[in-house]
């Protein structure tokens, strides 16, 4: 029996990630071999590679030596430089993180060619190979998109309350990172999102549940790290899932107890230090439980280094969340925010606003004996540790020939979709679901351009005659009449929402519509608290936790009966008008007779 090439390396990858199930990055950190050779590697930098080591910057361009005028004069004015390549040259950063918006991501060969490009210029003159790194947690967080497999995000998997669910969606997406040149994934996302207002986490958590997440956490950092090229990184540590503050915008503040913070915001952390996970990322919060002067925890010794090393026992790199964000910048200057960071315990420095503000910054804080070298060799031991780990020392390089037999391969496609199928909550249903798959007629309203053009273009593959209208995310009182109208003759509705709780008047489209009645089946294609604003209205209501098109295609399935819903909430729905109870709890979820 002949096998399929492509599918041989899912499987492989898989195998490996069932192998690797408790071991992690698997490598202990006592290696002796790993120790002489970091030492003898950390005698022979001078004290500015050093210093370089700490950073973890972006560039802009499509590769390493861009000459492209638009990413010259973006790098020339962020950083001074012409390219990555000099910037490499200039400040031998330890690190590149790649987004969109830097021109980083095209397409997989593109990506493997700048992830090779920047290895050499890096490794020229016996230099070290950097971590390369993305946010590619996957759902609402992704920064390579197809033909890149596109997966489930955290909430979704959640809802599988199923750990090999998550450990097999890592794997995939770990496995294809790695085969364009990506070492670094700074993913997945460790808080507990106890607090439905939050604006930054949300879906982005696994759930509710502090156990619930943990597990979830310690399967995808099994999952990432499985083949042991590739670390996953935790985050954001304390905890940032109880805040109504976005810290890219303010700092914001945790009130939880030392107790709470035990119970709810270090599980996830301890069960992936004991996973293995190659990477903890800090947060730009208060919590005075943990610190009662207020210093943001990225900036706080009694946070990194008391909790986070010496009570959890922490060993790896420390990184911090990006150092342009507003939560680290309220009251520390540019110059001071790399400092006090290491000072607090920082390994690796994200993204600062000024780089050459920032290492000069560190250089002027060592020669004055603020900083001393010993504690800027005990992080760079560590962030050579990891990269030695990492197999960086020996081959830094991706294969641009195996690209195309990894990343986005049918089978790969194929577990995504089959994964998705599994993530779909009914949470509630009067007999409306599953719809009749003989066709007809349906109006697809509610938020989302993309959203609503998706759904109309599968529920036109399945055979039936769909009418499609976007009324946005505050529909006005004319949006809400013309969705009433659209709805006469309609066999169904089916309206999207998302945050409903600050966009009132998209409950005012949904009770417009079941006024109607036309049978209307509600889709929350983001977080899933919008069925406590509507709960009388809508005949069924779905939760997708997500908006991707894998989401989606899940939730029509299961309009349609095609898939039987099998998902069940990660999270607690609160009533609206009494958010201390319970309208739907953590595991319900409905499913078809």
């Amino acid at each position: 029996m002949e096998t399929h090439p492509r599918r041989t390396v899912l499987a492989a990858a898989l195998g490996a990630a069932a192998a690797a199930a408790t071991a992690g990055t698997a490598q202990a950190h006592g290696d002796r071999g790993e120790r002489r050779f970091v030492k003898r590697r950390l005698k022979a930098m001078s004290l500015e590679e050093k210093v370089g080591q700490l950073f973890t910057v972006y560039a802009y361009g499509r590769t390493a030596d861009t000459t492209d005028a638009a990413d010259v004069a973006k790098n020339q004015e962020t950083h001074g430089v012409n390219n990555a390549a000099e910037l490499i040259a200039t400040y031998r950063v330890g690190g590149i993180i790649y987004f969109t918006w830097s021109n980083n991501v095209v397409n997989p060969d593109q990506i493997t060619a700048l992830s090779n490009g920047l290895q050499a210029s890096s490794t020229a003159d016996n230099g070290n190979p950097l971590l390369i790194s993305t946010d590619q947690e996957h759902g609402l967080v992704v920064r390579i998109g197809p033909p890149a497999t596109q997966l489930p995000g955290a909430m979704a998997l959640g809802a599988t309350h199923d750990t090999g669910a998550a450990r097999d969606a890592a794997v995939i997406s770990g496995t294809e990172l790695r085969a364009m040149g990506l070492n670094v994934n700074f993913a997945p996302d460790a808080d507990v999102n106890v607090n439905p207002a939050n604006p930054v986490i949300g879906i982005r958590s696994f759930g509710s549940d502090a156990e619930h997440v943990a597990g979830f956490a310690a399967a995808q950092v099994e999952g990432y790290q499985a083949r042991g090229d590739l670390a996953a990184t935790v985050k954001h540590f304390p905890g940032h899932g109880d805040t109504e503050d976005d810290s890219h915008t303010d700092l914001p503040q945790i009130d939880h107890t030392y107790e709470e913070w035990q119970e709810v915001d270090a599980p996830p952390f301890r069960a992936a230090i004991d996973a293995g996970v190659g990477a903890i990322m800090s947060a730009h919060i208060q919590f005075p439980a943990l610190d009662a002067t207020l210093t943001p925890a990225t900036l706080s010794k009694p946070i990194l280094t008391g909790l986070l090393r010496e009570e959890l026992g922490y060993e790896g790199v420390i990184v911090t969340d990006s150092l342009a964000m507003e939560g680290v910048r309220e009251g520390y200057g540019d110059d001071r925010i790399p400092v006090l960071a290491l000072l607090a315990g920082v390994d690796m420095l994200l993204m600062p606003v000024d780089l050459d503000l920032a290492y000069n910054a560190v250089l002027t804080a060592i020669a004055e004996g603020e900083l001393t070298e010993k504690r800027i060799d005990e992080s760079v031991t560590r962030i050579l540790c990891l990269k030695y780990r990492l197999g960086l020392f020996d081959d830094p390089y991706a294969d641009p020939d195996e690209v195309a037999e990894i990343v986005g391969i049918p089978a790969s496609l194929e577990a995504a979709q089959a994964l998705s199928d599994r993530t779909t909550t009914l949470v509630t249903n009067d007999g409306t679901l599953p719809i009749p798959t003989d066709g007809g007629s349906v109006l697809v309203t509610g938020w989302g351009e993309t959203t609503t053009n998706v759904l109309t273009a599968t529920f036109s593959q399945r055979g039936f005659s769909p009418t499609r209208l976007v009324t946005g995310i505050a529909p006005t009182q004319a949006q809400i009449d013309a969705a009433v109208a659209a709805a006469a003759g309609q066999s169904f509705i089916v309206v999207t929402t998302n945050g409903v709780a600050d966009n009132p008047t998209q409950t005012d489209l949904v009770k417009a519509l079941a006024a109607t009645g036309v049978p209307v089946v509600a889709v929350g294609v983001k977080n899933p608290y919008d069925i406590a604003h509507f709960t009388d209205e809508a005949n069924a209501y779905l939760a997708t936790y997500s908006y991707s098109a894998d989401g989606l295609e899940s939730a029509v399935s299961v309009i349609l009966g095609a898939v039987a819903p099998q998902g069940r909430l990660p999270v607690d729905i609160p009533r609206a008008d009494d958010p201390e109870s319970v309208l739907f709890a953590f595991g319900h979820g409905l499913s078809y007779s």
